[in-house]
């Protein structure tokens, strides 16, 4: 990695290497829907999905130090200062996973917690480890978003399934100077608790396990669920602002955007972005037809892949941005550096 930048206000996080893991397994439509008359044109209609990736025996855990070890070796070192986990899936409630991330990858005693801010976990993880890194509380970050989201799907809710796939991204953050290509921010992020209800996994928590104790005939699901139309119409207007303003916090003019990295919700969704942004068809990248809405490491895979594909590409002004559980969003911006991906296995 290149020399560190010393202590000061002109010290700034910037990105150093990428990585991303997805499981082999795949889930068609037609193997998804089986013999329902709803089928596979309906949801490539409706969601723009046609198939996802599925974790079969793998964790949370597991794709996170899979996604971080290419990221790792695309950033040419073995290990970081501090560790994040980004996930709406955590293996256990307790402990947080980002521990046993930093121990299977060989890292000693270094500090490791987890982020959870729903989809958006990952937008909030960069603003959290750019921030330390500016700070000089750390030299580099290794920022993991993994999820297992099919794990908390309803088995016989065949539309949530048809949304959601699994997957685990990774960035390598390092200090360097601001201004430099691959500096992240400035940060838009922000939150709506008033509409928490919106999407969530009610069962497994505090909340439940009080409530379970004082009035044991109810039942609380352990399942995700989702007012889908109510957060769809919000996602589009709400990313579209946060963008906006980190945007214009970056000194740019949307017109100046060349490329858009957002979270992969729903293929609607994001055409809608295209054209409240005024922007040109594929300027919003997307690969929700492969592999679907891989909840908080949605937006890390997509940028991996898109960088290791030359998408991405140096000089490049990016934008990310993402919506969802909380509700809670986030946008930040970037000059695309020269930086390698892993998504692969050497």
């Amino acid at each position: 990695m290149p020399r560190v930048q010393p202590p000061g206000p002109g010290r700034a996080a910037v990105l150093a290497g990428l990585g991303a893991y997805v499981p082999p397994r795949v889930l068609t439509n037609e193997e998804l829907c089986g013999h329902r008359p709803i089928g596979d044109e309906w949801i490539r209609e409706r969601i723009g999905v046609a198939r996802r990736r599925i974790a079969d025996g793998e964790a949370t855990v597991d794709l996170a130090v899979r996604a971080g070890r290419r990221a790792l070796a695309a950033a040419g070192t073995a290990s970081a200062d501090a560790v994040l986990l980004a996930t709406l899936s955590p293996d256990r409630l307790c402990p947080a996973g980002a521990p046993e991330v930093a121990a299977r990858l060989g890292f000693g005693p270094v500090a490791a917690f987890d982020l959870a801010s729903g989809c958006s976990g990952f937008l909030y993880g960069l603003g959290v480890a750019s921030s330390m890194v500016a700070a000089s509380t750390f030299d580099s970050v290794l920022l993991v978003a993994s999820d297992v989201f099919s794990a908390f799907l309803d088995p016989d809710d065949w539309l949530m399934r048809a949304i959601f796939g699994d997957g685990a991204g990774a960035v390598v953050l390092r200090a360097g100077a601001v201004g430099e290509p691959g500096t992240f921010g400035p940060f838009d992020l922000g939150s709506d608790g008033s509409q928490a209800d919106l999407l969530e996994i009610p069962g497994g928590g505090a909340r439940a396990r009080k409530r379970a104790l004082q009035a044991p005939e109810e039942e609380f699901s352990p399942w995700f669920r989702m007012d889908g139309p109510a957060v769809r119409k919000q996602a589009v207007v709400g990313m579209c602002d946060s963008v906006t303003r980190a945007v214009a916090r970056a000194g740019w003019q949307l017109g100046e955007l060349d490329l858009l990295v957002a979270h992969q919700a729903n293929q609607r969704i994001l055409d809608g972005l295209t054209a409240e942004l005024g922007l040109a068809p594929g300027q919003v990248l997307s690969h929700i037809e492969t592999y679907g809405n891989a909840a908080a490491a949605s937006v890390a895979v997509l940028m991996a892949q898109a960088a290791a594909a030359g998408t991405l590409a140096p000089g490049r002004r990016v934008a990310l941005t993402a919506y969802g559980a909380g509700l809670a969003w986030g946008s930040t911006t970037l000059v695309w550096p020269e930086v390698r991906a892993v998504t692969e296995d050497d």
